[in-house]
């Protein structure tokens, strides 16, 4: 090897030990360590500083200093946990876009799997949503271009584009026995993480699609909205978190403490116990105890089941629907310089009672599996009391009768969005017993 290359490799090696040694500095800050955590064994120093060399000599093309470091920070995470990733300048800056709410692409929370992209889940109203995309999918193609071997920085970079273009999607989706082909429009993703609509009087319904900076702000304001439609009060709320791939943890632990009055909402534990956290509730319900459901199903992951975790152990609400997703880790974004950050995962998530969720995910109070409803015409034939000629008129109606359109809408909720019809009976029924 040459001078010029030995040179040039300690210089590289250099740069790389002061990568590591700020990796290490950051993670294990005000924490008394031993020599043996702070050193890096030399014969793998040595394995390192070889295979740097091999591949400047020897590889068919050039390849710059700063793209074997890159490389090397990126190999390091990406061979921690799913979730732990070096992002360069352009990943940075999407990953701050993204917490307000807007960014380019096709509306796709994704994560890895077995060397394949897979969907967390989609995000509403986004092209993802639109094409059919759904929670569990394996990408396994994009524009012809084989995923395996990519990481997820990579993939997600093939999928991002100008508005407006084309991207061909290659999906291995469970039961179905080929390959699913979705051709998406790439469009800008704005995100509007809360809506909300009265189901039935008195009845309210919160979504929340994603958890961002104004998110607990946007949900009691559509609280208060929904309460002035119910003249100062709601009956009760179904809170729908399906297919929210979480966010920020800040804002979980408010939309939480919007409900639970005292306690702990979730608390965050890793190897540095001096940087454990508990976030705790203030005593304020916006509810006034009114009855709760929480919709979820295996798309609901991270802050969604930060949530649902709190407002179940505190018996706040019922959880409905399907496991949830199971990530229960904690990634702490750690600027490097020159606008480039590591991603790395720090601690687990526990709920009040003490659960993790990592890799188990929240049980449902009640499981409702994934139908369809149909609607069954009524017999031809079939006679009852008010079809014959002469009957008696009801003499105690007072009103209170479902009208033909209330039932219209009741099998209309029934068939667009069967687990949101079950949620609401429940609803009513504990609504029912806690007046009776």
């Amino acid at each position: 090897m040459s001078n010029f290359t030995r040179n040039t490799l300690i210089g590289a090696l250099g740069m790389l030990m002061g990568v590591m040694l700020a990796l290490v500095v950051s993670v294990h800050a005000e924490r008394e360590n031993t020599s043996a955590d702070r050193t890096i064994p030399m014969q793998d120093i040595r394995a390192l500083s070889e295979v740097f060399g091999k591949i400047k000599d020897n590889y068919v093309e050039p390849v710059s200093d700063k793209t074997l470091l890159d490389n090397a920070i990126r190999g390091m995470l990406a061979g921690l946990d799913p979730h732990s990733t070096y992002l360069d300048k352009e990943a940075f800056q999407e990953l701050r876009v993204g917490t307000t709410g807007e960014f380019g692409g096709l509306g796709i929370v994704v994560g890895m799997e077995d060397g394949f992209v897979k969907v967390v889940s989609p995000i509403d109203d986004t092209p993802a949503q639109r094409a059919g995309i759904k929670t569990g999918d394996l990408i396994i193609r994009l524009d012809n271009k084989p995923v395996k071997g990519m990481t997820l920085d990579e993939a997600v970079k093939l999928m991002r584009g100008k508005p407006g273009t084309k991207i061909t999607l290659l999906v291995v989706r469970e039961g179905q026995e080929k390959p699913l082909t979705f051709v998406l429009t790439r469009d800008r993703i704005r995100v509007q993480s809360v809506k909300s609509r009265m189901l039935e009087d008195g009845y309210g319904y919160v979504r929340i699609s994603q958890f961002q900076e104004r998110t607990a702000i946007d949900m009691r304001k559509a609280i208060t909205k929904l309460k002035n439609e119910g003249k100062g009060k709601l009956k009760g709320l179904i809170l729908d978190l399906r297919n929210n791939p979480g966010g920020l943890l800040d804002a979980a632990v408010d939309v939480a403490d919007t409900f639970v009055t005292s306690g702990t909402i979730v608390s965050v534990r890793g190897r540095n116990k001096e940087n454990d956290v508990v976030h705790s509730a203030t005593p304020n319900d916006m509810l006034k105890g009114a009855p709760m459901i929480v919709l979820v199903n295996g798309g609901s992951a991270s802050a969604s089941e930060i949530v649902s975790g709190a407002l179940q152990d505190d018996k706040r609400a019922i959880i409905m629907g399907s496991k949830t997703f199971g990530k229960g880790s904690v990634q702490t974004v750690v600027p490097l310089g020159n606008d480039t950050a590591i991603k790395l995962t720090t601690a687990r998530y526990y709920t009040p009672s003490g659960r993790s969720i990592q890799a188990e995910g929240i049980e449902p109070d009640i499981k409702l599996d994934d139908l369809k409803v149909a609607e069954v015409k009524q017999q031809q034939g079939s006679i009852k009391e008010a079809d014959l000629e002469g009957h008696l008129i009801n003499d105690k109606d007072n009103g209170k009768h479902a009208t033909k359109d209330d039932k219209k809408e009741r099998i209309d909720l029934a068939k667009e969005d069967y687990a949101l019809y079950e949620a609401l009976n429940v609803l009513k029924g504990m609504a029912f017993l806690e007046h009776h």
